[in-house]
């Protein structure tokens, strides 16, 4: 364990990295990755700080409630906010409604260093130890070839019909069309 981190905010820990609990110091570079164009070119607009504050607040509050989020990534070495990554219960309106949803978003700086591959495959781990989840899905827009990449990785497979329209994307935007990739519990048939 680094200096960096509590031991009763992390959730996963890796070779490089701290899968841990939201704190208040990581809205300022949570906001400077969700206002930065070249992260959000697949995943929608860029946030004002308020939105970005107000996405901490309820990853934070799905954490309470449910056990899981999609939590703060911090690099161990040095304690850099890095992005999210983690499994959460799956609220909104669409077809993965109710499933545990797996899900990453890092910094720009971060990319191509296989932070979230390791992320992931961590948080995949976490899910079969500490759930009965079924299966894990994730979601994109099928722009989206990084994420794919990642799922891919982690041996996620895209599912068939699993296309779909998110309703949180204006009709006409190129990020519409959204794609669902899906992973068995080991052991376990679809």
């Amino acid at each position: 364990m680094t200096p960096h981190a509590e031991a009763a905010d992390v959730a996963i820990a890796t070779e490089r990295l701290n899968v841990r609990s939201w704190r208040e110091a990581d809205r300022a570079p949570f906001h400077a990755l969700n206002s930065d164009p070249r992260v959000m070119a697949t995943l929608g607009p860029v946030m004002t700080r308020a939105e970005s504050d107000a996405l901490v607040d309820r990853l934070a509050a799905a954490e309470a409630a449910r056990g899981c989020t999609f939590w703060a990534v911090e690099r161990r070495a040095d304690g850099a906010f890095l992005g999210f990554c983690g499994v959460r219960w799956n609220a909104q309106e669409i077809p993965i409604r109710g499933m545990l949803e797996i899900g990453w978003r890092l910094g720009h700086a971060h990319w191509g260093s296989g932070y979230a591959s390791e992320a992931a495959a961590a948080s995949l781990d976490w899910a079969w130890r500490e759930t009965e989840a079924a299966c894990v899905v994730a979601i994109t827009s099928e722009t989206n070839t990084r994420s794919l990449g990642v799922m891919a990785r982690i041996g996620m497979e895209r599912l068939a019909d699993g296309d779909f329209d998110h309703p949180a994307v204006p009709a006409g935007d190129r990020l519409r069309r959204h794609l669902i990739c899906r992973i068995d519990r080991p052991g376990r048939a679809a």
